[in-house]
């Protein structure tokens, strides 16, 4: 597995790939297309460091290069995100960067998170959910200071129950989602594995 790659930069591709000379092995590595304008600065030939993410397919080995680890990272939280597929997540790491992404995520912001190619509303809603429990985040408990056991549990069901439903669920598959899972999960474990259930379905 590819972690990390150091050589010269001698090609970029109209596909939106640059191909990386290293001890004379080329290597074709998918990157963002900021990345690719700043790899090839002054021309080819430029020593670069990217750190990879190696994605394997039944019919071949893609490598995506990133100038910051902490990039792969997001990278790869996002490939773990359901519906989320390599080429969606470039093209979120193309217009956010990781902080711009934890800050949407964290504010509930839809509209910027609208703002990459081929996310609309409800994969944006989606994602929210999603990545609050995998991002680097602040504590976003939602449950209610002081309240008992009881309380905050019919909370946070009721407070999974009106997310599902702006996402556009009907009643009855929100009730079939929500039906056996564990009260003391919390709102976003409860919405995460909903959103397992419904999409198995």
């Amino acid at each position: 597995m590819i972690g990390l790659l150091r050589g010269k930069v001698v090609l970029r591709s109209a596909e939106g790939e640059v191909i990386v000379d290293v001890s004379g092995v080329g290597y074709r590595v998918a990157v963002t297309p900021a990345t690719a304008v700043a790899l090839m600065v002054g021309g080819t030939s430029n020593d670069a460091t990217l750190f990879i993410h190696t994605h394997v397919r039944e019919d071949a080995i893609v490598l995506y290069g990133f100038v910051h680890d902490d990039e792969r990272r997001c990278f790869e939280v996002l490939l773990g995100s359901h519906g989320v597929g390599p080429s969606l997540a470039l093209a979120i790491m193309a217009v956010l960067s990781p902080a711009s992404l934890s800050t949407a995520v964290l504010e509930d912001d839809l509209d910027t998170l609208c703002t990459v190619p081929g996310v609309g509303r409800k994969t944006a809603a989606r994602l929210v959910i999603e990545l609050k429990s995998r991002l680097d985040l602040p504590d976003l408990s939602l449950e209610v200071p002081g309240s008992s056991g009881g309380t905050t549990t019919r909370t946070s069901r009721s407070e999974a129950r009106a997310a599902l439903a702006e996402l556009g669920y009907a009643p009855e598959e929100i009730r079939g989602a929500l039906d056996g899972l564990h009260d003391d999960v919390g709102v976003e474990e409860m919405l995460r594995l909903a959103l397992r259930e419904l999409a198995s379905r």
